[in-house]
């Protein structure tokens, strides 16, 4: 029962994430139609940046502790980019620049979120099986 609880707990946590890129899409796309002003698009998604970088990292550290070395694996390029972005402050969006770097930032979230996408199939798989393991047992 405790790798079901866990594989849960994931899940709710991908939901979120997916939920946070998804939102940052939105915000980017009604800047784009011209929906929104450069500057509460920014701040919409400069609100929800480190959030994003803090729940995808408990969820790495959490693959850890659970001992889901694959899974963990798996987290550590998406979790050095945000390193790697917050360590040369460029994990906000600048108002000044939002315009020139819009379809640079829509491409940037569109691949996060292939990528939480596919972390999520791959912890409902898991959920799934361990959910069948333990009827099994």
């Amino acid at each position: 029962m405790g790798e079901v609880l866990t594989w849960i707990i994931s899940f709710v946590i991908l939901i979120t994430l997916v939920g946070l890129i998804v939102y940052q899409l939105i915000s980017l796309a009604d800047l784009e139609f011209d929906y929104i002003n450069p500057y509460d698009s920014a701040s919409r998604i400069n609100f929800v940046v480190v959030p994003e970088s803090i729940l995808q990292g408990f969820l790495c550290v959490f693959y850890l502790f659970t001992g889901h070395w694959f899974m963990a694996i798996l987290c550590v390029p998406y979790l050095y980019y945000n390193f790697h972005l917050y360590s040369r402050k460029q994990h906000l969006i600048d108002v000044t620049e939002i315009f020139n770097l819009l379809d640079w930032e829509k491409k940037k979230r569109l691949f996060k979120l292939a990528y939480i996408v596919l972390t999520l199939f791959l912890t409902i798989f898991w959920l799934i099986y361990s959910t069948l393991d333990d009827y099994e047992d």
